[in-house]
């Protein structure tokens, strides 16, 4: 599996050759540093430890700083990537060329938090009519059943916390990659916020 850590500047906008006007994602991709090696002799299994974006020293704890050679300064956000299809040693870096013979990928990273929601903005109900002394407006209506067994069963669609969790989106076409800023832009929208963590991927689905 191809992947490296990045961080989501924001959106804006490109013009193919035809004029045709693409919305993009603006991916910043600093260089990953390879961290650590996991072989199926010591571990079971393969994959390598990628490393992006420094740590003041003063904020890294000794056992967090323990996982690092001694060569390498900690940082702030270590993914592990099974099966890495590249060669690579510990000490070694990934930039964003690594994706220059993809054209699709997957964006791993964690959607915007919006609170606690009603069902009809959490989970698309319809809700009721909209005129005067109806009385049911925007309630989730019935949950459970009026006879035995009179429970409600897990997993229905109620209120409750929405976004704030892990959020993949696939296939994403890989619109241009600027390596000498270490940028990449890929079609359509991406889960989080501006300056939020992503994980990008060679797409599973599509190459």
């Amino acid at each position: 599996m191809i992947g490296l850590i990045g961080k989501k500047i924001g959106m804006t906008q490109v013009f193919d050759d035809r004029g045709v006007l693409t919305p993009v994602t603006v991916i910043k991709v600093e260089d990953n540093v390879v961290v650590g090696a996991r072989t199926p002799e010591r571990d079971g299994y393969s994959a390598c430890v990628l490393g992006s974006f420094d740590m003041k020293a003063q904020r890294v704890s000794m056992p967090y700083a323990g996982q690092f050679p001694g060569n390498i300064g900690a940082k702030q956000r270590v993914v592990e990537f099974r099966d890495f299809d590249r060669e690579y040693e510990v000490g070694g870096t990934f930039g964003v060329d690594l994706f220059s013979d993809f054209s699709y990928v997957d964006v791993v990273g964690t959607s915007k938090g919006k609170g606690y929601q009603g069902v009809m903005k959490r989970h698309g109900f319809g809700g009721g009519r909209k005129s005067h002394g109806s009385k049911f407006h925007r309630a989730p209506g019935s949950t459970g059943m009026a006879a035995w067994p009179s429970k409600v069963h897990k997993g229905t669609k109620m209120p409750g916390r929405m976004g704030g969790a892990r959020s993949t989106v696939q296939n994403l076409k890989v619109v241009d990659i600027d390596t000498d800023n270490g940028l990449l832009l890929v079609g359509g929208a991406v889960p989080g916020p501006r300056n939020g963590v992503v994980v990008v991927q060679a797409a599973k689905k599509k190459y």
